[in-house]
């Protein structure tokens, strides 16, 4: 995957529903490419799917987890380009302190939080990973 697939994604992940014509204005590529690109990504099982997002209060049987991420030198670029490819990560923040990047996670069960906790421990420029599983949310007012 390069940096179009990634930033294909990142688009299809924010609406699915996105025109051919949409993203390829976006992405800065002709239709043909945008298809090319979606067939082959479908073909190579990186993309197996698309869903509907509900509001996070509806959505009760996926686990949330927040992955704290310190990056290795000046690679910040290409690992959030990198996350942002990942259908296991839902929100990317840019943070200061001890951590470099936060990320917010959703899997449908423990064993796929596991795989994508993997995956991302993997992308080239990660040099530390902290995971929290959400719980319980409480709201105020």
């Amino acid at each position: 995957m390069d940096t179009v697939d990634l930033q294909l994604i990142g688009l299809l992940r924010a609406n699915a529903r996105e025109s051919i014509a949409n993203l390829a204005h976006r992405l800065g590529v002709s239709r043909g490419t945008v298809s090319n690109r979606i067939a082959r990504l479908e073909d190579a099982g990186v993309i197996v799917g698309y869903t509907v997002r509900l509001k996070p209060d509806v959505e009760t049987t996926q686990i949330s987890a927040w992955t704290s991420i310190a990056v290795e030198g000046n690679q910040t670029r290409a690992v959030i380009a990198t996350l942002l490819g990942e259908p296991g990560v839902t929100a990317l923040h840019d943070t200061n302190g001890r951590w470099d990047l936060l990320a917010e996670l959703r899997a449908a069960n423990l064993q796929e939080l596991a795989a994508v906790l993997e995956r991302v421990r993997l992308i080239k420029g990660i040099g530390a990973t902290e995971t929290s599983i959400h719980l319980q949310t409480y709201r105020v007012g």
